[in-house]
């Protein structure tokens, strides 16, 4: 992985488009991350309308923690264990479970028979394989180019995610929620799914290049042990996993903290996720650009300057101060994502892709969860305002960590 960090011969975003198969499966995830983005928003107004005696904290962190339990397990025994399942199948299979799931409860929504644990129970089962999927889509994009097209790959997913889940998503969420009902973007977001099904049948052949290597030579080994070859990496695993559990409670405070210091409505927390996703669409478009950087000095950085975001936020008591201040947050924390899977990817082999990069996936997504559960009573006890800060100066003291974590030893192993 040490090459990762010094070559110089990546291509760039608009060379790895030109294979119609990966910009066909990357259209694809940009279509269903609008749907995903528009949740964002319509499912803590949702879950706030039918809270009941729950305490509304409490309730979204239930909501946003359901997802991840069944998805974990699942994610775990491909990443620990020996289970192997074809990506492309895993990524069908989420598309195809969520698009019912989100179906389901969008008509119930709709007809005013929602319930709070009906909600709880479909996000439960219906988010079976979300980890998995997820990895799926990067082994699926990332194996349909060579080694250096792999940056690439991985900045247009960010890409992705920043434009359409934090920019278009949340603005026409928040619009769509204050116009009609957030049971209409449960439907279109059951629509995104769908798309992001034909986008994976069409561009995806049935047998991804990595995975011809996968059946001539079989891996039994597990994510775990194949990391523990490379102490740097296993280390950033760890970072990564306390990074995105110290930023959890924000998706819980940012509801509240919109229609409690902010005086505003879905529309404003719609443009809170757009003017964080207009920040990291920025950063993420600047990745390539970052290629020749030391990506573990990168990491580090990413981490401090985030931290300040929530800090700043709490003291915000306007809504473009606060949109000008989680932009700024967004732009730093764009690039973490796909430089942090490049330094993964370009040590391992193709045959121990899938379950080293769905168990990394699974350690840095199973912190949401945790973060959302210990978030809620954080809330609770602490406030809007200092949770944020909590959440903020917790990530700061991540930092000395984290460089001693990472930076230790020449190489990554």
């Amino acid at each position: 992985m040490a090459a990762a960090e010094t070559r110089g011969a990546n291509q760039s975003y608009r060379e790895v488009l030109r294979n119609r198969r990966v910009a066909g499966l990357l259209l694809g995830d940009l279509l269903a991350h609008v749907g995903t983005g528009m949740i964002l928003v319509a499912m803590p107004v949702q879950t706030l309308s039918i809270h009941g005696d729950v305490p509304k904290a409490i309730a979204i962190g239930m909501v946003e923690a359901a997802p991840f339990v069944l998805s974990t397990v699942l994610a775990l025994a491909i990443g620990l264990g020996r289970v192997r399942i074809p990506p492309r199948t895993l990524l069908i299979a989420d598309c195809v479970l969520r698009s019912l799931t989100f179906a389901c409860l969008g008509a119930l929504a709709v007809t005013d028979r929602l319930t709070l644990p009906v909600l709880i129970v479909g996000l439960f089962f219906g988010a079976t394989f979300r980890m998995a999927g997820s990895s799926s889509r990067r082994l699926l994009a990332t194996s349909m180019v060579d080694d250096t097209g792999r940056f690439a790959v991985n900045g247009l997913l960010g890409l992705n995610v920043t434009f359409a889940l934090y920019i278009v998503g949340p603005v026409v969420g928040g619009l769509i929620v204050a116009a009609t009902s957030p049971g209409v973007a449960l439907f279109l977001d059951a629509g995104g799914a769908l798309i992001l099904f034909a986008a994976v049948v069409a561009s995806v052949p049935r047998v991804a290049k990595d995975h011809d290597a996968l059946r001539r030579r079989p891996s039994h080994e597990s994510g775990w042990r194949i990391l523990r070859r490379r102490p740097v990496a296993a280390r950033l695993l760890v970072v990564e996993f306390f990074f995105n559990f110290l930023y959890m409670p924000i998706e819980i405070a940012l509801p509240l903290y919109v229609r409690g210091t902010l005086d505003t409505d879905a529309t404003g927390l719609g443009l809170m996720w757009g003017a964080l996703g207009v920040g990291a669409f920025v950063g993420a478009a600047l990745v390539n650009q970052l290629r020749n950087l030391p990506q573990r000095h990168l990491l580090i950085a990413i981490i401090a300057l985030w931290a300040f975001c929530p800090i700043v936020l709490a003291f915000v008591g306007t809504l473009p101060a606060a949109m000008v201040v989680f932009g700024l947050g967004g732009l730093v924390w764009a690039p973490f994502t796909p430089v942090a899977y490049s330094f993964l990817q370009s040590g391992l082999a193709p045959d121990e892709q899938q379950q080293v990069v769905t168990l990394w996936t699974t350690g840095s997504m199973v912190a949401a969860p945790l973060g959302l559960l210990i978030g809620g009573p954080l809330i609770e006890v602490a406030g809007t305002t200092g949770g944020l800060v909590l959440s903020g100066g917790l990530t700061l003291l991540l930092v000395p960590i984290a460089v001693v974590a990472v930076l230790r030893g020449t190489t990554p192993g």
